[in-house]
């Protein structure tokens, strides 16, 4: 359940330190501790409680992994929650990641699909000057860290969406593309719902409790935010285009249907013709039309043929045929 537990001081690029002496090294004035699970469970959660005095409820809704995102003030903490997202093949999963954040403490918890967060700790490292400022610093770095996830599983839906857009344009029904459309939608919109929170989660840091967020680095907070803001708004295009592409394609489909209805009833209306004439006279008498006119029989098929031929060069010149 431990992946990480760190306490990084003023010149250090984080130790190794126990659970059980926590407590202790969070009085430290100038160390903070930065804490790492991975799903814990109930037991192991109510001895994080009482280490870092934590709130119940905060507690209890880290325990569970369907939680919407969201940002809440504890006391003297923050309790956030975001989405995770990665690919896998033509899919699109979903995790969360839980965040405790406190003035000495940063207590992440992974839930379901996600990445390691162990480059996060050691681009964190690698600046000691922002560093300095407390759990502020990786919070941004886990932020930042997931919101480029976003970005780039919206790069990668978005090749895949000009193919489908391709494979749209056509005239014929294709039940494949439709249902991958579909399912291309889908993703996006978990995308957007997953990336759209973390705007409001970043706004309100940047605004608000800047005991926790100092102001130096608000402008890394708003660069999240603006990030996040950009997904949202390109799987919006991405669905709008996937919606547009449809109806062109069903557009498309109805105008090939409307062609063959047309070129049907056009040869329809020729066969009308002779069907009219033969059964009039039933073509089975010596001579005709008037039963003993010597050229009725070819004048009859004749004036048929030219009748015929006149309405399919006019159908032709109506574009019917």
């Amino acid at each position: 359940m431990i992946v990480s537990s760190r306490v990084y001081r003023p010149g250090s690029a984080g130790e190794e330190v126990d659970v059980e002496d926590i407590s202790e090294v969070i009085k430290e004035p100038e160390a903070f501790i930065w804490l790492g699970l991975w799903q814990p469970d109930a037991e192991f959660m109510a001895k994080i409680k009482e280490e870092f005095g934590l709130h119940e409820l905060a507690v209890e809704d880290a325990l569970n992994a369907h939680q919407r995102p969201k940002i809440e003030h504890y006391g003297d903490s923050l309790f956030i929650v975001v989405k995770t997202v990665c690919a896998k093949d033509d899919s699109c999963e979903l995790g969360e990641t839980h965040f405790f954040v406190g003035k000495k403490f940063l207590i992440s918890i992974r839930h379901g699909a996600s990445e390691s967060y162990t480059p996060v700790r050691q681009r964190a490292c690698e600046n000691p000057a922002l560093l300095k400022f407390g759990p502020a610093w990786p919070l941004y770095c886990l932020l930042d860290f997931i919101v480029d996830r976003y970005a780039a599983l919206s790069t990668s839906l978005n090749e895949r969406v000009g193919q489908m857009e391709n494979e749209l344009f056509t005239s014929e029904f294709d039940r494949k593309s439709v249902q991958s459309v579909y399912t291309m939608r889908r993703h996006l919109l978990s995308l957007r719902n997953a990336a759209q929170p973390v705007e409001e989660i970043c706004n309100q840091l940047i605004h608000l409790h800047e005991d926790l967020i100092p102001r130096p680095l608000r402008a890394y907070i708003r660069d999240v935010q603006d990030h996040a803001r950009h997904v949202v708004t390109d799987a919006e295009d991405m669905r709008e285009m996937l919606t547009s592409a449809m109806q062109v394609n069903l557009a498309l489909v109805t105008v090939q249907q409307n062609e063959v209805v047309k070129k049907l009833a056009g040869w329809g209306a020729i066969l009308v013709i002779p069907t009219v004439v033969f059964s009039m006279y039933g073509m089975n008498f010596e001579h005709m039309p008037e039963l003993k006119s010597l050229y009725g029989y070819p004048l009859a098929v004749g004036l048929t043929l030219l009748a015929c031929g006149g309405l399919w060069a006019k159908l032709r010149r109506s574009g019917w045929l």
